[in-house]
């Protein structure tokens, strides 16, 4: 790939995120002053990415799926981002649990 086609990639990638991060401010600063708006920060694509593979790991997507998924080198760079809430730890046990499952 030659120098143009990298920089014009680089360019493009971080329009991209400008125009994510610009239109996402509302949705991450609920209720804010209009003046205010153009200083707010929104949402950065590797903060969707962040959540996109949380909520896969909360819906119970493998360990090795969302490792493949995210192309991490290791699951220890992966861990600090698939980051199940505690709410979805115990739904995850609960739904396991034997005692409920003969209940039912």
């Amino acid at each position: 790939m030659d120098a143009d086609t990298v920089n014009r990639q680089l360019s493009i990638a971080r329009r991209t995120e400008e125009i994510f991060e610009e239109n996402t401010r509302l949705l991450a600063n609920p209720s804010p002053l209009p003046d205010d708006i153009e200083d707010l920060g929104g949402w950065t694509l590797h903060r969707h990415r962040h959540s996109a593979l949380t909520h896969d790991a909360e819906d119970g997507t493998s360990s090795p799926m969302l490792l493949a998924r995210s192309r991490h080198a290791s699951f220890r760079s992966l861990e600090r981002y698939a980051r199940p809430g505690v709410d979805s730890v115990a739904r995850h046990v609960a739904e396991r649990d034997p005692a409920a499952r003969r209940r039912t």
